[in-house]
């Protein structure tokens, strides 16, 4: 069966930056299992599934505008630390903030005096990624998990909808 809209794929990956530092790796551990155009990967390395079945091993390099977007230098700003209510902030930590286009992750990037920098852009923004992709799948969804947007494990969903 190839890969197509409503189908369900299992899949490991690989993937690196343009400077061969690993982003994530499935290799090792648990394949990704998803439905297909559900919007659960970035439209990138979903048109690349695309017409693939099991079996199928193919490398593919994903430009940001297909991936997690360009960055915007806008979405850096510096807020005053008293923002933060007494909180011990650090370099890293991710909070959801409300701006003008609505509830948003922002992760620290920096600290300088009584400020805290700040970067609404996605981690991988701005940056191609180049994935290693093997195809272990390929099924149709079940009325069922289309219905609830998941794939579901042998046994349901684990949950009540």
């Amino acid at each position: 069966m190839k890969i197509a809209p409503n189908t369900v794929v299992k899949m490991h990956y690989a993937v690196l930056d343009n400077d061969d530092n690993s982003i994530d790796n499935t290799f090792d551990d648990e394949p990704l299992e998803f439905i297909v155009g559900t919007g659960y990967l970035i439209s990138g390395l979903e048109d690349a599934l695309m017409s693939k079945q099991a079996g199928d091993k193919f490398s593919v390099s994903v430009e940001p505008q297909n991936g997690y977007g360009e960055r915007h230098d806008n979405l850096m700003q510096a807020v005053p630390k008293s923002m933060f209510e007494e909180m011990e902030v650090e370099v890293g930590m991710q909070f959801r903030a409300t701006t003008d286009e609505g509830e948003q992750t922002v992760i620290v990037i920096g600290i300088e005096g009584d400020d805290v920098i700040v970067d609404g852009n996605h981690p991988l923004a701005g940056i191609t990624l180049n994935f290693d992709v093997e195809i272990l799948e390929v099924r149709e969804a079940t009325s069922e998990e289309l219905e609830h947007g998941h794939v579901h494990s042998e046994g349901g969903c684990g949950h009540h909808h």
